[in-house]
């Protein structure tokens, strides 16, 4: 039976290191992401993580959680703007564009008219 309450408070225990971590890990990321919070304070912070890690967190999520929540959704705003940014970089032009395109080169003469109807069906293909 007493083994059977080991295994129970190592999973508890376990359970509770791996929330701490991630706790701490989050706060530190949000130190790091914080640009208006000067550098001594991030300091004093750290510190404080370091010689009272339970206590300042339970400080800093009372005191910062509103502006690391704020922070945090900026943050996931800014990837996924960057992200549809890269894929509308990738993904190239839309046919309107390469056909607007390829009628300024037949415009200003640098293809004709054959070479514009190939460009457009192939942007429309």
């Amino acid at each position: 039976m007493s083994n059977f309450w080991d295994l129970i408070q190592l999973l508890l225990s376990t359970f509770v290191l791996l929330v701490y971590l991630l706790i701490m890990f989050q706060i530190i990321g949000d130190l790091f992401r914080d640009s208006e919070l000067g550098g001594g304070f991030k300091v004093l912070w750290i510190i404080g993580l370091v010689f009272l890690p339970f206590l300042t967190a339970l400080i800093y999520i009372i005191v910062r959680g509103r502006g690391m929540a704020e922070r945090q959704r900026a943050s996931l705003q800014r990837a996924k703007s960057d992200a549809d940014a890269y894929i509308r970089e990738v993904a190239g032009k839309s046919p309107a564009e390469q056909i607007a395109d390829a009628k300024s080169l037949l415009d200003a003469g640098t293809i004709n008219q054959d070479e514009f109807a190939r460009l457009k069906a192939k942007a429309l293909a």
